[in-house]
């Protein structure tokens, strides 16, 4: 089939600002309000046509007429034909060739307003040295912790890398999607602007909010490997099921009705929005919609007293003369760091011990929370691609270049895992929790000095508020959570409608925070010669083996009996057999983890299922 030729039309204009100016013989047509026609259903202008008449003398006619209509157009002929003394055939050729001149302008118009907005950027050879210097540096991720706090953005080191590995993920075919919750003021806001200033501005778009159909309207590839922040999850909650979709499928369809503009009938239009896209979002919700927050890795920011303080001398230092200094140095190393995400190039990456690790799998949401481990590791390894070889294999006669994670991305990705992705397990909010191991410091304090037993000691609001310094409104609505969670067991107190509270929650290790349990220990695979050939049916180590389960739920735990010992073949051929202790227990197999899975010398929960 021949190629489709595009016909222009031949007809010579000009264009004075806005207006469009035409000329057949004697008569000039003016053209105005063509950039108001968005639509290829309507060809709406102001119209003004001049000519000399039979008398010598200067006429002219004009009329606001939508063009794609005929009875306009006759009317507009007529009445144009009588004051230029002319024939209205004549009239009638020249608004044709003017009609199909503004219907060529109005397309490309359109197409070019269509168009994704893409600025292209040339490094200088200079740049392109400096950023590729940045990405060879060996202490690259620690560098990046660096510039941030020379930014301005105290603390939050966890927080600000994984945040910083989410953007980077935006050239993955599954990115990450990060959400930052807090109470209000504490900061993620700034957390938020903090790691996009390190992204370059061609390669984000950022919203305070949006429409429930607005993301289906962007066009094609207009977000495709970037990021699409919005300040507050409020903003976005009507959009909420297109940000699912978007995350999950990388993509967005919807069929929608409008008119055809040659028949005007109504037909069915599809648009498309493809991706894949990172999604960053922040709230201070304490309850977030659970199919959303299961896509995302929350991140909670630091709201202790100390972070505070620390914000608090970096905002004083920033008034100083060193401060203005350092500001004008912040653009220097925002712009290095913003030169260096535009060399890092989807490219993909393979993990070689993706079959010998290990992670949670007590519930069904951790089919989600292990894909986002893995990409994680994926993000480091793509992070450090200039620091990697370019491995070629040859795949149905094409060659296929990738890199390959390493057991240090491994490693990395293990240590942001259990300090994030663990909160995810968590049975309560993080401001919640924190509440909580607020009120355990109180009552142990109180019991110590009353001399009394925890279970002794009963309290109230005012007596948490007083502790704490929390607002009444933020203290009973986490006080009923952890009532409801019964973390706290309500009494009636002695005033007829008053309660008073009792704690009946043990904190195991700090309390401070829950960890990630199932995660293999890196050492093991560094010590294991991997054989690439070995994967295949030995890969029992990753999934069935039920030594690898846990949870964070606190109780008592019984050693197991020997005789209910079993073993686990890791896909190693070198590697040592693991024992599994098991008990039965009431028509259960209760597997107990083993102390060192969980990296701090303490058990770290109990799966159960049936026998």
């Amino acid at each position: 089939m021949p190629p489709q030729v595009e016909n222009k039309i031949d007809v010579p204009f000009e264009m004075r600002g806005e207006d469009v100016m035409m000329r057949f013989g004697d008569r000039e047509y003016r053209v105005r309000g063509l950039a108001e026609n968005t639509s290829t259903s309507l060809l709406k202008v102001n119209l003004r046509v001049m000519g000399v008449n039979v008398h010598g003398d200067m006429a002219l006619h004009v009329d606001t007429l939508d063009l794609n209509a005929a009875r306009p157009r006759m009317a507009f002929s007529k009445q144009a034909a009588e004051e230029l003394g002319i024939k209205e055939g004549i009239i009638s050729r020249d608004l044709g060739q003017v009609w199909m001149k503004l219907e060529e302008l109005r397309d490309e118009r359109i197409r070019q307003a269509l168009a994704p907005k893409e600025t292209a950027v040339n490094l200088t050879d200079e740049e392109r040295g400096e950023a590729m210097k940045l990405l060879r540096d060996p202490r690259l991720l620690e560098r990046i912790v660096e510039d941030f706090a020379v930014c301005g953005m105290v603390g939050e080191e966890t927080n600000k890398l994984m945040a910083y590995l989410g953007t980077v993920s935006r050239h993955l075919e599954n990115p990450l999607a990060i959400l930052v919750q807090s109470s209000s003021a504490a900061g993620k806001s700034s957390l938020m602007d903090a790691v996009l200033a390190f992204v370059p501005e061609e390669q984000r778009v950022q919203y305070s909010a949006i429409t429930g159909q607005s993301l289906f309207y962007m066009g094609e590839v207009n977000l495709k490997n970037k990021i699409l922040a919005i300040a507050e999850e409020e903003g976005a909650a009507r959009a909420a099921y297109p940000l699912k979709l978007l995350q999950s499928e990388g993509k967005l369809n919807i069929a929608s009705t409008g008119k055809d503009p040659v028949s005007g009938k109504l037909i069915t239009h599809e648009y498309k929005v493809e991706g894949p896209v990172m999604i960053f979002l922040t709230t201070t919700a304490s309850t977030i919609d659970e199919e959303l927050l299961n896509r995302c890795v929350v991140l909670t920011v630091n709201e202790d007293r100390e972070q505070t303080q620390a914000i608090h001398r970096i905002q004083r230092e920033a008034q100083t003369i060193e401060g203005l200094l350092r500001r004008s140095d912040r653009a220097e190393l925002l712009r290095l760091h913003c030169n260096a995400q535009r060399l890092l190039k989807p490219i993909p990456v393979a993990n070689p011990y993706a079959r010998g690790l290990t992670f949670l799998d007590g519930q069904t949401r951790t089919r989600r929370d292990h894909a986002k481990y893995l990409t994680l590791i994926r993000a480091i390894a793509l992070l450090h691609q200039h620091q990697r070889p370019r491995l070629t294999r040859d795949h149905k006669g094409k060659p296929f270049e990738y890199i390959e994670a390493t057991l240090d991305d491994i490693a990395i990705a293990n240590r942001l895992t259990g300090e994030v992705l663990g909160r995810s397990l968590d049975d309560l909010a993080p401001q919640t929790r924190r509440l909580l191991l607020l009120v355990d410091q109180m009552v142990t304090a109180e019991c110590k000095r009353q001399r009394i037993e925890r279970t002794e000691y009963r309290f109230s609001r005012r007596d948490v508020r007083t502790a704490t310094g929390w607002g009444d409104t933020q203290l009973r609505e986490h006080l009923t959570r952890l009532e409801q969670m019964e973390y706290l067991l309500a009494h009636r107190g002695g005033r007829g409608q008053s309660f008073v509270y009792e704690l009946v929650f043990v904190i195991e290790g700090d309390g401070s925070r829950p960890t990630m349990p199932g995660l293999i220990d890196v050492e093991k695979l560094r010590s294991y010669k991997y054989d690439g050939n070995l994967a295949g049916g030995k890969a029992e180590f990753a999934g069935s083996t039920r030594g690898q389960n846990g949870g964070i739920a606190v109780g008592a735990r019984s050693e197991p009996s020997p005789a209910s010992m079993r073993v686990a073949v890791p896909f190693y051929e070198d590697a040592p057999k693991i024992a599994v202790p098991e008990r039965v227990e009431e028509n259960r197999v209760v597997a107990v983890q083993p102390r060192s899975m969980n990296g701090n010398g303490h058990h770290a929960g109990v799966t159960t299922w049936p026998a």
